[in-house]
C-alpha cells in the first residue's frame, strides 16, 4: 500500500526526561490510525513533531516519500491541542480567517460546514456553541483545504456520550471518502469502533502495532450456564478449554485459538448437557491494551 507517513528512529528529549524513544512507524494510504498510551506516553509530542510544532532530537520522518516542508504540509488538516477560535465571531468568519491563514479558497467553507453539520448555524457566534459543535467546527477547519490526512489529537475529549457519537461518526464519514486519520485517544472503546490500524506507546516507547480487526482473532472465551450439577467436571475434561472460571452461576471458558462456541456446545451435548445461555466474547482492544502494559511492565 502507498506509504502517507514514514517514521524513522525518531527521538525526542527533555534534558533527562525521553518522551519518544526512538519510534519507527509506518502509516498508508486509507488507514485510520489510532496512537493510544496512558498520560506521558508521548502521544502528543509525536504528533507536534510530524506537525513541526515540536523540535526533533533525532531520527526522521517523511510524509508521501518526501521530507516534510511548507508545501506538504499543506496537504495535512490537524486538530493538535483545542483550536481558538473568536468567541464574539461567527462560524464562518472564523473559518474565513483560518482559509486566510491556510491560503485556502473561501468556496471551500460551505462545504466544510456542511460535512459537520454546522451550515444552519455558520451566522452563529461561537460563544452560543454546545463543546460538541465546538469541536466539529474544530474538524471543519482542519478540512478547509481539503487536506489529504487528518491529524487529531483526541477528538473526543470532555464530550458527552453523545458528541462523541457524533464526531465517531464524522469521523467514519471523512475516512470513507478516502482521507487517511491519524488520531490520538484514551478511549480505547472508541478507537475499536473507528480506527482500521493502531499502535500502543509507554513512556516514549513502542510496544506494539497491528490492526484492528486482529484484536478479535485467536483464542475466545465462551460465556455459558447450564442445570446440571456436573457441568464444573464436565468442563475441566474438555482438552481445548485452556481455562475455565466460575462467575456467580456462569462458566467462563477460555478456548484454544480455531475452536468456537459450537464446538464447546457439541462437546456438552455429548456428554448429555444441554445450555441454557451460550454467549462468545472476543477480546476486547482494553483488554489488549491492559495486557500490552502489563507485559511491558515485566519485560
Amino acid at each position: 500500500m502507498e506509504s502517507v507517513l514514514s517514521i524513522k528512529n525518531l527521538t525526542k528529549r527533555y534534558g533527562r526526561l525521553t518522551a519518544v524513544n526512538n519510534l519507527s512507524l509506518e502509516v498508508s494510504k486509507g488507514q485510520v490510525f489510532g496512537i493510544l498510551g496512558p498520560n506521558g506516553s508521548g502521544k502528543t509530542t509525536t504528533l507536534g513533531i510530524l506537525l513541526d510544532v515540536i523540535n526533533k532530537t533525532s531520527g526522521e520522518f517523511f510524509w508521501f516519500g518526501k521530507p516534510a516542508s511548507k508545501e506538504m504540509r499543506k496537504k495535512i488538516g490537524a486538530i493538535l491541542e483545542t483550536p481558538i477560535f473568536y468567541p464574539y465571531l461567527s462560524a464562518a468568519k472564523n473559518l474565513e480567517i483560518v482559509a486566510e491563514i491556510k491560503g485556502a479558497p473561501k468556496s471551500n467553507i460551505e462545504p466544510a460546514l456542511k460535512k459537520v453539520e454546522l451550515l444552519d448555524r455558520k451566522d452563529d457566534k461561537f460563544r452560543t456553541y454546545s463543546l460538541g459543535m465546538k469541536q466539529r467546527l474544530s474538524i471543519a477547519s482542519a478540512l478547509i483545504c481539503d487536506p489529504e490526512v487528518m491529524i487529531l489529537d483526541e477528538p473526543t475529549n470532555g464530550l458527552d456520550p453523545q458528541g462523541i457519537a457524533e464526531i465517531r461518526e464524522l469521523i467514519k464519514q471523512i475516512a470513507n471518502e478516502g482521507k487517511t486519520i491519524i488520531l490520538a485517544s484514551h478511549l480505547l472503546d472508541e478507537v475499536q469502533k473507528v480506527c482500521t490500524h493502531f499502535c500502543v506507546l509507554k513512556k516514549g516507547n513502542l510496544i506494539h502495532v497491528g490492526s484492528v480487526d486482529e484484536v478479535s482473532k485467536g483464542a475466545s472465551s465462551v460465556e455459558l450456564m447450564a442445570d446440571d450439577a456436573n457441568i464444573k467436571e464436565v468442563l475441566a475434561t474438555y482438552d481445548k478449554a485452556l481455562k475455565v472460571e466460575k462467575e456467580g452461576n456462569r462458566y467462563l471458558v477460555n478456548l484454544e485459538d480455531g475452536t468456537t462456541a459450537s464446538d464447546l456446545n457439541a462437546f456438552l451435548f455429548g456428554k448429555g448437557i444441554s445450555v441454557s445461555h451460550l454467549v462468545t466474547q472476543r477480546k476486547s482492544l482494553e483488554k489488549q491494551f491492559l495486557e500490552l502494559l502489563a507485559v511491558s511492565d515485566n519485560a
